[in-house]
């Protein structure tokens, strides 16, 4: 019977893609007379490029930026400091993260994140998604000295949740950091749909995040019925 769900954040539960394109179009809008003569298209693709969709962090990110542009109003610390208070005001939640999360907690199922990222930056984007509330653990790879997908932070998260792995789905959108790492693990895999990904290696796939709840009430029903005829 499966009793816990465990999700990754970005590109899982956050819209990191229109997040991260709101913010840097916000960020040329208020630091324009100090960026320079840079047209905000190109600004704003070049960001979003070296970001890598967020597996380059952005110490790396502007310090490139300032050098390709020449850029003397601001270092890239200043740009550093302005994306890290800035950025959790423009997280986009993936359409249904709300309802789903309360349609889980309604069948007393057990929550959590596991993230690779930066504690303090991490958080403010789960508490700017409205979320926090929901989840009963949330691990994020700084604060516990691993990542995914090192199989440690999924076991932790099972020994935490008094879970057992085959009793545990974790939803992800890595084919690697996410699904190999979880499956690795030996927890029920959904493969949250990317375009950047061709072929994933996961028990399920999802397009939107309301189908979690239909595949958490299959699993039951086909456990159910296995019990039944035992």
């Amino acid at each position: 019977m499966v009793n816990t769900v465990l999700f990754d954040l970005d590109g899982t539960l956050l819209n990191r893609d229109v997040s991260i394109q709101n913010f840097a179009s916000d960020q040329y809008e208020r630091l324009t007379d100090r960026i320079g003569n840079i047209p905000k298209e190109i600004y704003v693709s070049r960001f979003i490029e070296l970001d890598n969709r967020g597996y380059v962090w952005k110490d790396k990110v502007y310090q490139q930026i300032v050098k390709e542009f020449h850029i003397e109003g601001i270092t890239w610390e200043g740009l550093l400091a302005d994306y890290l208070a800035y950025f959790k005001h423009f997280c986009v939640p993936f359409p249904g993260l709300q309802s789903m999360l309360k349609k889980l907690k309604a069948k007393s199922i057990s929550l959590g994140i596991i993230t690779n990222g930066f504690t303090h930056f991490q958080m403010s984007n789960i508490d700017a998604l409205g979320i926090k509330e929901f989840f009963d653990i949330m691990l994020i790879s700084e604060s516990e000295g691993i990542k995914k997908p090192d199989i440690q932070i999924f076991n932790r998260a099972i020994h935490y949740l008094k879970s057992t792995p085959q009793h545990c789905i974790f939803v992800g959108d890595h084919p690697i950091n996410d699904i190999d790492g979880a499956k690795n693990a030996g927890m029920i895999t959904v493969w949250k749909k990317d375009n950047q990904w061709e072929k994933v290696n996961a028990d399920f796939a999802i397009d939107q995040l309301t189908e979690i709840i239909e595949i958490v009430e299959k699993l039951q029903s086909r456990s159910a019925v296995t019990n039944l005829q035992t």
